[in-house]
């Protein structure tokens, strides 16, 4: 067994882990951004009640007798 062989195998194994390592990284960073995203829109859309949901047409006009 030569050592230099072995010893640049290791080399480029651990390479090629911390490569792997630094892909899995930047792909987390870019699910965690579109996820804080996501929630941001969700929380700042309006919620409808049940009322509307069940009839859209409640509480849009007013009718005002003098």
């Amino acid at each position: 067994m030569d050592i230099a062989r072995l010893s640049m195998n290791m080399s480029q194994a651990q390479t090629l882990q911390n490569v792997g390592v630094a892909v899995l990284d930047q792909a987390l960073d870019t699910q965690r951004m579109q996820s804080q995203g996501m929630a941001e829109i969700i929380n700042s859309a309006p919620s409808p009640s049940l009322e509307t949901l069940v009839n859209p047409s409640i509480g849009r006009n007013i009718d005002l007798t003098i």
